[in-house]
């Protein structure tokens, strides 16, 4: 209709067609209170830290500059390399076993029953206990002479009940610990995002004599690749910050068998009063996180952020 009109009466026309087409979005004002606190409490104290990795400081008077002394001597330092591969084990261990729980168990809970709402209710309560909290109930627990660890040790082969006076035994709980912890936290994001499928995937999967099985590697973990996505970025990144589980669960032991990086950092810091490098270690944490979750999201190809209800 717009060949009809004048040039200048089409370009008007069009031009009012394309605006009210047009996705409204709001401008930058709107991210300015986030952008301002990220800058304050997250890129201020970045810059700081990593500014002080090149001084010496013990906490009293002005920083001394040090130049990258303190980085060569964190690449040399053997106690780092010890500290960097048990994180690791510990990010590792930490992935393969929430994942599946929380995933099984996301999915379950998604389900409309009225057992289920009560039952999630109560398997959500650790998300409102702290880490200190429950890293003391449990060292309480695992007390080989007045614990559970007495009584429950032998039976995983512990016969002393000093579960956690043994490398393997600390580890496994560590991560027992954390995962007891974080695995409600992750079983929630599978839950909002398992009710979101839409039921029409699941009728045709059953008129097609799909099973339950079936359904769910077919239909429920495609649709939920990005949340999986997420969840293992939350769970990996967060790996890389354990320290208050570590130190009142077993404080580092036994000898150094459970010291990781973030636990280093404390000791270099508050004990050893050697400011400057426990800011190197921390400024090797943010690069080793940042690193872990951009090379996440680019092979997993979460960039594209394709919606996974697309089509539907």
């Amino acid at each position: 209709m717009t060949a009809d009109l004048p040039p200048a009466a089409a370009r008007r026309t069009r031009r009012a067609t394309g605006r009210a087409a047009a996705i409204p979005r709001p401008n930058l004002l709107y991210i300015l209170p986030a952008a301002v606190f990220f800058g304050f409490f997250a890129l201020l104290p970045l810059v700081l830290v990593v500014a002080l990795s090149f001084t010496t400081w013990t906490g009293i008077g002005d920083p001394e500059p040090a130049g990258t002394a303190n980085w060569e001597r964190l690449f040399d330092d053997d106690k780092v390399f010890a500290a960097g591969r048990t994180t690791l084990l510990l990010t590792v261990l930490s992935w393969t076993t929430q994942t599946p729980l929380a995933l099984l168990i996301g999915v379950w809970a998604a389900g409309r029953q009225r057992n289920r709402a009560v039952l999630s209710a109560i398997f959500f309560l650790p998300l409102l206990l702290s880490s200190a909290a429950i890293a003391l109930m449990f060292h309480r627990f695992l007390d080989p002479n007045f614990g559970l660890a007495a009584d429950l040790g032998p039976v995983f082969g512990f016969d002393d009940g000093n579960i956690i006076g043994t490398r393997g035994g600390a580890l496994a709980a560590i991560v027992f610990v954390v995962g007891w912890q974080f695995v409600p936290f992750h079983t929630l994001i599978y839950q909002a995002a398992a009710r979101n499928i839409p039921a029409v995937l699941y009728d045709a999967a059953t008129i097609d004599g799909a099973g339950r099985v079936q359904a769910f590697w077919r239909i429920t973990l495609p649709q939920l690749r990005n949340t999986i996505v997420t969840s293992s970025t939350l769970i990996i990144v967060g790996s890389l910050t354990f320290f208050e589980t570590i130190l009142l669960l077993t404080n580092g032991g036994p000898g150094i068998s459970t010291h990781v990086l973030p636990f280093l950092m404390y000791r270099a810091g508050f004990e050893n009063y050697e400011f400057g490098y426990a800011a190197t270690i921390a400024t090797l944490l943010v690069v080793a996180g940042t690193t872990l979750s951009l090379l996440i999201v680019r092979f997993s190809g979460f960039a594209k952020m394709r919606s996974t209800l697309e089509g539907l």
